[in-house]
């Protein structure tokens, strides 16, 4: 089984500690991050499946860290976690609530879907590459 590893920025440590052994059962590992500062250092040292950000941090703070993993460059998928998922909708990939059932479903069908994804840009470029979409042209 492939372990996922998410960066999981403002939430509560002790938690993911308590079911840290349920988690990685289902191939999930969470790394904490506190602070927005730690969550950077900790995202430009790691590789990360999926960027998690609780509202406990400001609805702001989580915007700014978003844009500063997408002007990165990097792919890695923003997900909001709260009460209000709505609010995220313009900068996050996904947006759960609290339940961590809907967490871990959600996560598997973004991972699926982003996996798909990367699939059909490799078979479009390996077409591009082999010709195939000048002859189209």
């Amino acid at each position: 089984m492939r372990v996922t590893v998410v960066l999981a920025v403002g939430v509560d440590s002790e938690m993911l500690e308590a079911e840290s052994i349920l988690w990685r059962s289902k191939g999930l590992f969470f790394l904490p991050a506190q602070t927005i500062q730690e969550a950077i250092s900790r995202f430009h040292a790691g590789d990360f499946d999926i960027v998690l950000l609780d509202d406990s941090i400001s609805l702001e703070n989580r915007e700014r860290l978003a844009f500063l993993i997408r002007a990165s460059g990097s792919q890695t998928p923003v997900v909001c976690m709260g009460d209000r998922p709505s609010e995220c909708e313009s900068f996050a990939d996904a947006t759960f609530g609290n339940d961590f059932r809907e967490l871990f479903e959600g996560i598997r069908e973004l991972l699926k879907h982003e996996q798909q994804m990367r699939a059909a840009r490799a078979d479009a470029f390996s077409s591009y590459l082999s010709g195939e979409f000048l002859q189209t042209v």
